[in-house]
């Protein structure tokens, strides 16, 4: 079967198909890194661990993009 005739056949299918063979295409491009997951988890556990020991401030989101926004008026 060639390109096309696949395409054809799938977008025939009912939707909850094709969403589920779209999800399984996508993630087949995409696989996941369990390396840079862990990286990720990491640093978000030292960075959780600084704001709560104080090391650092949170800021609130809203204040920052209005900050960005002022930056940007000018």
């Amino acid at each position: 079967m060639n390109t096309a005739a696949l395409i054809d056949e799938l977008v025939s299918l009912p939707v909850e198909e094709r969403a589920l063979v779209a999800e399984s295409v996508l993630q087949s491009l995409n696989q996941p890194d369990s390396s840079i997951d862990k990286i990720w988890s990491q640093l978000a556990h030292e960075r959780l661990k600084e704001i709560q020991t104080g090391k650092v401030e949170a800021v609130d989101g809203e204040k920052v993009f209005e900050k960005i926004r002022k930056q940007f008026e000018q």
